[in-house]
């Protein structure tokens, strides 16, 4: 009798064990990612390219809104003592988009108000069109990952069908799986890609806008110190 409950309990713990083997083997996800076929390294490389402007775009925005909170102060009291060249010196030190816009007024100092307005406003919009550089990239392959899993779908499809009349009377399911794999596999791989991607577009474009009002406030700024009496 306790021979026999030994041995039970030993042929469950086999199973228990190859079932576990087996999970693994099932869950191992580079050979998932393997089976997907060429579409997977299509995503793959998407997703680094994403991620690498992602990185270098969020280092750069990172620059682009730290800011001294006295700067605006220091440049109004170098203008209240009309020294031009040495409020200019100081946007020269401060290497940001907020210093080159004001640089840009401090040029135009001498002209009509609305041109020292227009020609801050345009280095606003260049210093944000060269800080969005690469981001709408990110975007689209957010975008384009789960256009490419769909791809991936239909094409492991074809192949399951094409597999499976090849084989005629002799069907297995062997022959299938490699098709259903790609189908199943690229699916998901690409809607990885698009929702991590679409996250890491979000974030870039929320920067992005802060940095928008940031340059738009120093702009009310500077104008308003502009208009003050001499």
């Amino acid at each position: 009798m306790l021979a026999n409950i030994l041995l039970q309990i030993q042929e469950t713990s086999n199973i228990a064990v190859q079932t576990v083997a087996q999970t693994e083997k099932t869950m191992n996800v580079i050979e998932l990612a393997i089976k997907g076929g060429w579409i997977m390294i299509v995503l793959a490389i998407l997703s680094i390219v994403a991620v690498y402007i992602f990185v270098d775009r969020y280092i750069a925005l990172n620059k682009a809104t730290k800011e001294d909170k006295g700067f605006i102060n220091n440049i109004k009291a170098f203008i209240h003592k009309g020294d031009l060249e040495g409020a200019r010196a100081l946007t020269k030190n401060n290497n940001t988009p907020i210093g080159r816009m004001i640089d840009k007024g401090l040029v135009r100092i001498g002209r009509p108000l609305n041109d020292i307005n227009q020609a801050v406003e345009n280095v606003g919009k260049l210093e944000v069109a060269r800080l969005e550089n690469g981001v709408s990239l990110v975007g689209t392959i957010a975008g384009l990952g789960p256009s490419l899993g769909f791809l991936g779908t239909v094409t492991g499809m074809v192949k399951a069908f094409f597999d499976m009349a090849s084989a005629g009377n002799n069907i297995d399911i062997q022959i299938l799986s490699a098709g259903i794999y790609e189908a199943m596999i690229t699916t998901v791989g690409g809607l990885i890609v698009g929702i991590i991607c679409n996250f890491l577009y979000s974030i870039l474009v929320s920067k992005i806008n802060k940095i928008v009002f940031l340059l738009e406030a120093r702009t009310m700024e500077f104008m308003d110190l502009l208009h003050e009496p001499a």
